[in-house]
């Protein structure tokens, strides 16, 4: 009997949802709530700030938004964010009011991040609630799907 390929990573589910946003015509971000104790998967979502003409409709936003529906609670203490892009000033915002437990994120952006680059929002003595973060998971991949969606554009 042949063994069964193994399940995706939440990673891949975030990049899944990437994929999914570029073919839309969105940069492709995709991020993905997890509750950890269960290993469920809350809520999946990728950028469609093009499609919704909403410029907070990042793809952690809605993931936030729809996982505290699933949840019906307005924070998430306990669970993890894995989103492929190092978040902006907004989606790390959104990230400390919804109280998540961890941030894993796949690529750098030196010019556009604000948890390990720009404000570094997370180390302000404003920010209410740090997660633990960790960057660089899948940063190849994560990387070169944003140069191929940019290169194409230009």
């Amino acid at each position: 009997m042949p063994t069964p390929p193994p399940a995706p990573s939440y990673m891949d589910l975030a990049f899944e949802d990437a994929e999914a946003a570029a073919a839309r015509g969105e940069v492709p971000v995709g991020a993905v709530i997890v509750d950890p104790a269960t290993g469920s998967v809350l809520a999946r979502a990728g950028n469609r700030t093009e499609e919704l003409r909403d410029p907070t409709a990042h793809a952690e936003v809605l993931a936030i938004r729809a996982a505290c529906a699933a949840v019906g609670q307005p924070r998430l203490p306990g669970c993890d964010l894995y989103v492929t892009l190092e978040p902006c000033a907004l989606c790390a915002a959104a990230i400390s009011f919804a109280r998540l437990r961890r941030v894993y994120y796949g690529a750098y952006d030196p010019k556009g991040g604000a948890v390990d680059h720009g404000p570094r929002f997370f180390g302000q003595t404003t920010c209410h609630h740090a997660p633990d973060v960790y960057g660089g998971i899948g940063e190849t991949r994560a990387g070169a799907l944003l140069r191929d969606f940019f290169r194409e554009r230009r």
